[in-house]
C-alpha cells in the first residue's frame, strides 16, 4: 500500500509537522505548504489524502484562519470534512549550534541574540527574565525558522526557542527543555480528508492506536456543524442550540466568523459530542428548520480523554 500523503503548514520542523509525524508516522509522505488554504486545497483536489491544521490552543484560543476555511464562504472545499483530531502539548526548548555552549554549566553569557516566533516570547517570559534579561530578541516567522537561522549563523553565538522536534531535525544542542511558563499549553489539530477519497483505510492516528482500544475513548464522538440564524426573529440561536440540549448532547466548542453576506451577520461553528448511536441526519433535519445554510463538517472520535 502506498504511504498516505499528508499536507501541513510548513516549514519543516514546525509544530504542525510534529503533529503530522505523531499522527500519521514517518512512513507517510508529509508535504509542507505555505498556508492552511494550500494544505486543504490539496485535499479538495485529491492531491493529498489528509490535511492536518491547528484548530485551537489552550492558551491563545481559536485559530481564525482555520475557522474561516471551515466556514468556506466561496464553496471552495465542499468535498473536505473533518475526520479526526490530535492534541499536541507544546513544549519549548533553548537550542544552539552543536558544542557552542555548555548546558551543564548554565553559562549563557556568550549568547548575543535569541530567535523565535513572537508568540513564544510571552510563553517563556519567566525563563527569559532569569537568564537573558537585556539580550537581543529577534522575531522570525516560525520556531522552525528560528532553529534554521541559528544553524546557519556562524559569525556569532545565537540561540533559538523552538521544540525538541525542531532541535533534532536541525541537529542542534538542546540546552534547556520545557522552558515555557505554562506546562499544559496544548494545541488541538483537526485532520481533514476528501469525502470521495479512494483511501480504503479509515483515519487512525499512529500514536493513538493503543488508546483507541480503550472503552473510554470509544464512548464518544464529536461532530462539527456550521449555520447562520435570522437576525429579525427573536431566539433563533437559542432554538438552534436547544436541538443539541434536547438530545442530551454536550457542546464542546462554539465559534463565530463574519458571514461576508451582510454586516453583523455571523456563521456559527458548533462542535458537539455525540454517542455511538446518534445520527447526524436527524440533527441536520432539525437545524434546517431553524437556521440558514447549515452544514455538517465532519464526525470523528473524541480524543480528549481524562486519565
Amino acid at each position: 500500500m502506498a504511504p498516505f500523503k499528508v499536507t501541513f503548514l510548513g516549514p519543516a520542523a514546525s509544530f504542525s509537522h510534529q503533529a503530522a509525524v505523531e499522527t500519521f508516522g514517518r512512513s507517510s509522505e508529509l508535504i509542507p505548504c505555505l498556508s492552511f488554504a494550500d494544505a486543504i486545497a490539496a485535499v479538495q483536489r485529491r492531491d493529498a489524502d489528509y490535511a492536518i491544521v491547528p484548530f485551537e490552543n489552550s492558551t491563545n484560543g481559536s485559530v481564525v484562519q482555520t475557522l474561516d476555511l471551515l466556514v468556506d464562504r466561496n464553496g471552495s472545499y465542499n468535498d473536505v470534512k473533518v475526520c479526526g483530531e490530535y492534541y499536541l502539548t507544546v513544549h519549548h526548548c533553548l537550542l544552539a549550534r552543536k558544542g557552542f555552549i555548555s548546558a551543564a554549566r548554565r553559562n549563557y553569557s556568550s549568547i548575543t541574540k535569541i530567535y523565535t516566533h513572537p508568540q513564544a516570547w510571552g510563553q517563556c517570559e519567566i525563563f527569559l527574565a532569569k537568564y537573558f534579561k537585556g539580550v537581543e530578541r529577534q522575531d522570525v516567522s516560525s520556531t522552525s525558522k528560528a532553529s534554521e537561522t541559528v544553524l546557519k549563523t556562524t559569525s556569532e553565538v545565537n540561540a533559538a526557542i523552538a521544540s525538541r522536534f525542531a532541535g533534532e531535525y536541525y541537529g542542534l544542542d538542546i540546552l534547556e527543555e520545557n522552558i515555557e511558563d505554562t506546562a499544559n499549553n496544548t494545541t488541538r489539530f483537526l485532520v481533514l480528508r476528501n469525502v470521495y477519497s479512494t483511501t480504503t483505510i479509515q483515519f487512525q492516528p499512529e500514536l493513538a492506536r493503543e488508546l483507541s482500544k480503550s472503552p473510554a475513548v470509544l464512548e464518544t464522538k464529536k461532530a462539527l456543524f456550521s449555520f447562520m440564524v435570522r437576525q429579525d426573529t427573536l431566539g433563533t440561536l437559542a432554538d438552534a442550540l436547544l436541538i443539541f440540549k434536547d438530545r442530551g448532547l454536550n457542546l464542546t466548542s462554539i465559534n463565530t466568523r463574519p458571514s461576508h453576506i451582510q454586516a453583523w451577520k455571523y456563521v456559527f461553528l458548533v462542535e458537539s459530542e455525540t454517542d455511538q448511536n446518534q445520527e447526524v441526519p436527524d440533527i441536520m433535519d432539525s437545524l434546517r428548520k431553524v437556521t440558514e445554510n447549515c452544514k455538517h463538517l465532519g464526525t470523528w472520535a473524541n480524543k480528549l480523554v481524562s486519565t
